[in-house]
């Protein structure tokens, strides 16, 4: 079982406390009413799925309720850095959590 650790809380626990959310800073397009219909889907259906470091949002749903980010490795499956939403993505030579 992983264990993830809570930006918010300050805690590890278990994953089944967590709810994948997503991939982190995909930001929405400020006037959606004058995106065309294929950057619209680029927006609401593609995503990156790369092979090691991936910024990811999560939700401590049984825990805090809020979301945060999280950056995972995705060949090893393990949590580099946890961040709070709205934090900038850290550079992958500085964490060391």
């Amino acid at each position: 079982m992983l264990l993830i650790h809570c930006p918010y809380c300050d805690a590890a626990r278990p994953e089944l406390e967590f709810r994948y959310g997503g991939e982190a800073h995909v930001a929405r397009p400020a006037d959606p009413a004058t995106v065309s219909d294929e950057a619209w889907a680029q927006y609401l259906y593609f995503r990156a799925n790369p092979r090691g470091l991936h910024a990811e949002r999560w939700r401590h749903i049984h825990g805090c309720g809020r979301f945060f980010n999280a950056l995972r490795d995705t060949v090893s499956d393990r949590f580099v850095a946890v961040y709070e939403a709205g934090a900038p993505r850290p550079d992958a030579a500085e964490t060391k959590r």
